[in-house]
């Protein structure tokens, strides 16, 4: 039902994380996948390797989407390689967690240019290689866009304009039979949040209580609802956000 076979996907940032993990699960369904990533090109060619070794197909290429000659090379590179465009996963994203006192103008772009202003340029440049059979953009959210927790002045300001772009566009290229859709995680176990002392501490602990699923979720409980949405199982989804979370709100 979610064959993606013939489909070629691009994630942005997915040489680790969640963004690894959904490149995965599209190749693992069936489509060609380019592994988007800025400076861990070890990380991405492992991901790419793991891919092959499974019998997909998938390629790294580097770039900065936050920077539109990056983009434009991304997207000419992928066809180039694969003659074609399907989906679109707009998962790259920063965040550092600060009061409001700590705010910088350096600290706001950062953020803003990776986590918004990065979707728009690789939507913008996708409508060049989209067929008239139209594509999938999938954007990826947070819970914090709707139920935002101190100290994320920024990030979660980010992920509410991935919602409302998310919507725009969704208005805006139905008429093209491009699809755009938001999904908006919870609290993930990726390689930041590991590093970030979380695992086996009190904050692990409040989590996993508010969660009602009692546990920590992972890069594959995310995966699979994007491989869904890219699919022609979603065929008639467009300008949703859907929460997921394991029930965390």
């Amino acid at each position: 039902m979610n064959d993606l076979t013939g489909k070629v996907a691009l994630v942005t940032g997915a040489s680790k994380g969640i963004g690894a993990a959904i490149a995965r699960a599209l190749a693992a369904a069936g489509a060609t996948v380019g592994i988007n990533y800025v400076a861990d090109a070890a990380a991405a060619n492992a991901n790419v390797g793991a891919i092959v070794s499974a019998g997909g197909r998938a390629t790294a290429i580097q770039g900065d989407v936050s920077k539109s000659a990056d983009v434009k090379r991304i997207f000419a590179s992928l066809y180039e390689s694969f003659d074609r465009l399907d989906i679109v996963v707009n998962n790259a994203g920063v965040y550092t967690f600060e009061p409001i006192e700590r705010v910088t103008e350096a600290e706001f772009h950062r953020e803003f240019d990776t986590n918004v202003l990065a979707a728009m340029l690789t939507t913008q440049e996708a409508l060049h290689y989209f067929s008239s059979a139209g594509g999938s953009i999938i954007n990826v959210s947070s819970i914090v866009s709707k139920n935002p927790a101190p100290a994320s002045a920024i990030y979660a300001s980010t992920k509410g304009a991935v919602d409302t772009l998310t919507g725009v566009l969704a208005k805006e290229l139905g008429d093209r039979k491009i699809r755009v859709n938001a999904i908006a995680p919870g609290v993930t176990m990726t390689e930041g949040l590991q590093e970030s002392g979380v695992p086996g501490s009190p904050l692990e602990a409040q989590m996993v209580g508010m969660t009602p699923l009692g546990r920590i979720g992972t890069p594959t409980d995310i995966a699979p609802l994007v491989v869904f949405l890219a699919s022609d199982a979603a065929a008639w989804i467009t300008g949703e956000r859907i929460t997921i979370s394991g029930g965390l709100r």
